[in-house]
């Protein structure tokens, strides 16, 4: 293709490759395309809980900060939000002069306290639905729920994030490990142009979901996994202690554990050292 990339792009051209594109899968050529995996009806619906959950503890976390702002303007840093009796004690607040706060200003922490409740009730009552739905195919070998249940069963690993991985990853029908890890947007971007070959970095091409929270959950295998073979080899590979060769060796930690998860729940392979809760 000349560097100025300029070719003709009409409708009708663009009809063409899809048509050659069609013609050559179905005389079953390697490689001539690939087609996209849609997912059902039911397992995009199975993601709605955690996503929608993940949405309001942003929130949550976006109002509390904002409450702390307002407060700080005024002097006082050690107001707990936590408290049961929060709202009873923003009526008796007093700044760090000793003056009562202006009545605008509680009138819109009052407001801010309304929502943060609503908030924390509506993540409430979707981890208790999710835990219900567990709790009621916990007899399913199949199912999904019993693939949360094996997940969950890791030290180190809760039912919230099992839950994520079953429903953004583990649903899913994929050919190799290489492919669990692509999705994931957990593997590099070579750049290969005549004699020059370089490596530019993590591809971040796959869902950026699991992506974040493979890359913390394995800082927490670190924690509590320390005698697995996976957490050894970390500390084998960043013993010089530079913090950019553990930055860079957490991927691909969490590349392998993300590939020793899939393995767990497709084969029931586990991996050296993974310590396990007794089955309830």
């Amino acid at each position: 293709m000349p560097r100025e990339h300029r070719r003709a792009k009409t409708d009708r051209l663009d009809t063409e490759l899809l048509l050659r594109a069609l013609l050559g899968w179905l005389r079953g050529e390697k490689r001539h395309c690939s087609m996209v995996a849609i997912p059902t009806i039911e397992e995009e619906d199975a993601k709605r809980p955690n996503r929608e959950r993940d949405s309001l503890v942003t929130e949550q976390t976006r109002i509390g900060n904002q409450i702390k702002a307002i407060l700080t303007r005024f002097g006082i840093r050690r107001f707990r939000l936590k408290l049961r009796k929060a709202e009873q004690q923003l009526k008796e607040l007093h700044s760090a002069e000793g003056s009562l706060l202006p009545e605008n200003t509680r009138a819109e922490l009052f407001r801010h306290l309304a929502r943060l409740h609503m908030v924390r009730e509506q993540i409430r009552a979707i981890e208790k639905a999710r835990l219900q739905k567990l709790e009621a195919d916990r007899d399913k070998k199949k199912s999904p729920h019993a693939m949360v249940h094996l997940i969950a069963r890791v030290v180190g690993i809760g039912v919230e994030t099992a839950d994520m991985l079953v429903n953004e990853v583990f649903s899913r029908q994929f050919r190799d490990r290489k492919a669990v890890a692509r999705y994931a947007g957990l593997t590099g971007s070579p750049d290969e142009s005549g004699k020059r070959r370089r490596e530019k970095g993590l591809a971040r091409a796959g869902n950026a979901r699991v992506r974040t929270g493979m890359i913390r959950l394995a800082w927490r295998c670190l924690r509590f996994q320390e005698g697995s073979a996976l957490a050894q080899w970390f500390q084998t590979r960043t013993a010089d202690g530079r913090g950019n060769t553990r930055k860079t060796m957490i991927v691909a930690l969490a590349r392998k554990l993300l590939i020793a998860l899939w393995r767990l729940v497709t084969t029931g392979e586990m991996s050296d050292g993974i310590v396990l809760r007794p089955a309830s």
